[in-house]
């Protein structure tokens, strides 16, 4: 062996024994940041659920009676049948745009944002280290 690799191998093994310290000492900031990243989602996630519970319940009891109503104030007419095919066809637009729009909402979340933010900054710096 020579001079020279043996100072590359000591250099290399420095460079690692840094990474290693580095990432024991991050280990600790990533489980007060999972805790706190849970607690987050968790809480807003229990918001929304109540929210979104609360606004579906009312707005369904909303247009039933409403399309109730429209049916019993259409009884006895000649366009009873045509209402009441109306009144189930809205329904059905209403879900699937419903769906539609929670499928979009669920696409769009970002659980987690800050420590995978985290991770890759530590990465980048552990590649630019070695």
């Amino acid at each position: 062996m020579t001079l020279g690799s043996l100072t590359k191998a000591r250099g290399r093994v420095r460079a690692w024994k840094a990474v290693g310290a580095f990432c024991a000492g991050r280990g600790g900031d990533y489980a007060e940041l999972i805790s706190l990243e849970l607690a987050d989602t968790k809480a807003t996630l229990l918001r929304e659920v109540i929210a979104m519970v609360a606004l579906a319940t009312g707005l369904l009891f909303a247009l039933s009676f409403l399309c109730i109503a429209l049916i019993a104030t259409s009884f006895g007419t000649p366009h009873f049948i045509g209402i009441v095919w109306g009144v189930a066809g809205t329904w059905i637009v209403v879900s699937i745009a419903a769906f539609f729009v929670l499928r979009a909402q669920l696409r769009g979340a970002s659980h987690f944002a800050a420590l995978r933010s985290e991770l890759c900054k530590d990465a980048q710096v552990i590649k630019e280290a070695l």
